[in-house]
């Protein structure tokens, strides 16, 4: 099957779960950046463990290859303060601005506008980024597998653990 075809099918389904779900709704964005409401975050969690478990399968079976990008400290910490400041001054992160205007919740029209600017400003000042921060904390391509010594599957096996134990906690607390 094109692969086009499969990012798309897979883009939809997501789009699906993401609204079933309610985190494209601005409430709960908001209640997320205040620690009221864990969905959003059990919804990444979520995301992240079926992400990490079907790559590494594919990537065993030698259907695709990992491209593990650097670790890159500087860029990494700018990089999630200019996301961290524009989630919460919209209310949206990145995809779930998409799906909210998907939804005809026009408030996310300014933030992917913004996102839209924000990439040529990116585009026109990288090489400046490129000498300053993205050589701060250059730690290479490194995973935890890498890091730690063993086995990948061992890796995900503790990281799926501990997302669970996150997530069955949050529900406890009813958040």
């Amino acid at each position: 099957m094109n692969l086009l075809l499969n990012g798309l099918i897979t883009g939809i389904v997501f789009g699906i779960f993401m609204q079933k779900a309610k985190v494209l709704r601005y409430n709960k964005q908001i209640a997320a950046l205040r620690y009221k409401d864990m969905t959003i975050f059990k919804f990444m969690l979520s995301a992240i463990i079926t992400a990490m478990i079907g790559f590494y399968i594919l990537n065993d079976m030698e259907m695709i290859k990992l491209s593990i990008k650097g670790t890159l400290l500087g860029a990494n910490i700018v990089g999630g303060l200019i996301f961290g400041i524009g989630w919460g001054i919209l209310g949206y992160c990145p995809g779930t601005a998409a799906g909210a205007l998907g939804e005809g919740r026009f408030d996310a029209l300014s933030g992917i506008i913004g996102f839209f600017t924000g990439g040529i400003i990116y585009a026109e000042i990288y090489p400046f980024i490129q000498n300053n921060f993205l050589k701060i904390g250059n730690y290479g391509k490194i995973t935890l597998a890498d890091l730690t010594g063993v086995n990948h599957w061992i890796v995900i096996v503790i990281v799926c653990g501990l997302f669970i134990c996150a997530m069955r906690h949050f529900e406890k607390k009813g958040l």
